[in-house]
């Protein structure tokens, strides 16, 4: 083979887990690039040591053209490890970690509400029994 056409570049678009999108440019055979062996498919937020459903990523990499390097930690066990997972398995675990997100937010606006009421019911409070009055101010 030429050394021209092992040069030949390639360009692959990879949506990484935050959900962006970049394009990876490979140079050399496609079809000589080696995958990685994958870990079995499983869902990467659920830990294997301790069942928590809490799992989540430190770090990853792209390996190879569709896996990705991911280091994972469990808050509940301090399990950490790494493992390379295919495109698809990274996929479903970003969606859950976007559920788990929204999630978290709806749980601080409905604490940031409880909390909001809590100070306006204490403030009535203490205007009514005078221990605010308007030299306070």
């Amino acid at each position: 083979m030429s050394r021209h056409s092992e040069n030949t570049p390639y360009v692959r678009r990879v949506v990484l887990p935050s959900g962006k999108t970049i394009e990876v440019v490979y140079f050399g055979d496609e079809t000589a690039t080696t995958h990685p062996t994958p870990d079995p498919a499983r869902d990467l937020h659920v830990c294997g040591t301790c069942d928590s459903e809490l799992v989540y990523p430190t770090d990853w990499e792209e390996v190879g053209e569709t896996h990705w390097e991911v280091l994972l930690r469990c808050p509940n066990c301090e399990w950490a490890g790494t493992g390379i997972f295919d495109q698809d398995t990274v996929e479903r675990f970003d969606e859950e970690l976007d559920r788990g997100t929204e999630a978290l937010v709806r749980d601080l606006k409905r604490m940031m509400q409880a909390n909001m009421e809590d100070e306006i019911d204490r403030f009535v409070t203490a205007l009514q029994d005078g221990h605010i009055v308007p030299e306070d101010f």
